[in-house]
């Protein structure tokens, strides 16, 4: 393979992202920093092929990243392949508005190959190519000019190690007939909805107070308040204010913008500047939750009860014994709401279609409805049919 020196310039990168653009895939990773800012400072993005493989620095001056952009987002015969890529997913939407496609994640694939719920890509390479990664190079300052060789080549193995192990991930999925099992956690993880940080749903992050419209409506305003506030000084979330300083707010909600300063967690200065000005306006602004938007509550599933959360603890003892039978990780198969829903008699959910039903569904539903039972054979957790007599 190929390694190229670190791109710096405009036509270099364009004679790349053309010659990739004929490649049936490529496989990318990036470094940045998000310690001290709101948005992700892109330090490096580093992506190959079969045949060569680059490293490009976007800090570098006049460096157009037009044709990176639009391989990424536009050109949809390129399979773009990442290791848990949701932070990288989340760097190309904030540079266009939009999500890669089509694409694949080594991480989420590994679920279907029984090789845990959340491999690191040391470990998968380790597992699957034999090689032990250098790490010296993990915690360094990306940011930092310039990059010497021991960091560049560092970061080019993320993706030269990719190339690799992509096809033998994908064969031994199409072998196994599990290449289909992933379609719909890519589109999970491809949708845009997921990166776009909308102000208005930020509340939704943070765990509620309690469960009245009136706080529930506060702590919906002071959240999107933040959002708006990190977004303009980029600041990270938590440097604006704490979750647990938003949801006292909106539970006791200051009077005047001078009880600001006995908030704790919030400067005194914000008592008479302008910051603790546009908070204060904006608890005062905050409307009610309409009905709509309520959340569900913790005991949302219907009729689940005492019986029903035991119900449900079966279900994930089952959930593991059929899991170790087809040698893939739990997670991939159902969470924890699907089998609670299950348990409170829900039935249009996804683990009751498709491949998740067969290897899962249709034995969780035995279960619930009394036509299968747990026993131990040789030390062995197995399943057994009732016979109905």
């Amino acid at each position: 393979m190929h390694i190229h020196p670190l791109i710096t310039d405009s036509a270099t990168l364009a004679n790349l992202c053309a010659r990739l653009s004929n490649s049936p895939f490529v496989t990318v990773d990036t470094e940045f920093m998000r310690e001290t800012t709101y948005w992700p400072d892109l330090c490096l993005i580093q992506i190959a092929d079969r045949e060569e493989a680059a490293a490009i620095d976007p800090k570098a001056k006049d460096l157009d990243l037009t044709p990176l952009l639009d391989l990424m987002v536009n050109n949809h015969d390129v399979l773009k392949v990442f290791h848990a890529g949701g932070q990288d997913l989340e760097i190309v939407y904030n540079l266009t508005g939009k999500t890669p496609f089509p694409l694949f994640d080594t991480q989420i694939a590994a679920m279907a190959m029984g090789l845990g719920e959340q491999i690191g890509y040391s470990n998968l390479v380790e597992t699957m190519l034999g090689i032990k990664l250098d790490k010296g190079a993990r915690f360094t300052d990306w940011s930092r000019r310039p990059l010497d060789k021991r960091q560049i080549d560092y970061a080019i193995g993320d993706v030269t190690h990719l190339s690799d192990l992509f096809p033998r991930m994908l064969e031994k999925l199409r072998k196994t007939g599990r290449g289909d099992w992933l379609d719909i956690e890519m589109e999970r993880l491809g949708d845009p909805a997921s990166y776009a940080n909308v102000p208005e749903l930020a509340w939704l992050r943070i765990r509620p107070p309690s469960r009245k419209p009136e706080v529930l409506g506060r702590l919906k305003a002071i959240a999107a308040w933040r959002e708006r506030e990190a977004r303009n000084k980029n600041l990270p979330r938590g440097r604006i204010a704490k979750d647990e300083t938003i949801a006292d707010m909106a539970s006791h909600p200051p009077r005047e913008q001078a009880d600001l300063a006995k908030v704790r967690g919030l400067s005194a200065n914000w008592a008479h500047n302008d910051i603790g000005a546009r908070l204060i306006t904006a608890i005062r602004d905050a409307q009610p939750l309409d009905e709509t938007e309520m959340p569900p509550r913790e005991d949302r599933k219907p009729g689940l009860g005492k019986e029903g959360a035991l119900i449900a603890d079966l279900l994930k003892l089952l959930l593991k014994v059929r899991s170790r039978d087809a040698d893939v990780a739990p997670k991939l198969i159902a969470r924890a709401d699907d089998l609670e829903l299950l348990a409170a008699g829900v039935r249009d959910i996804p683990i009751l279609s498709g491949w998740r039903y067969e290897i899962f569904g249709k034995d969780a539903l035995d279960l619930v409805e009394g036509r299968l039972a747990f026993s131990v054979r040789r030390g062995k957790m197995v399943m057994t049919e009732i016979t109905a007599e």
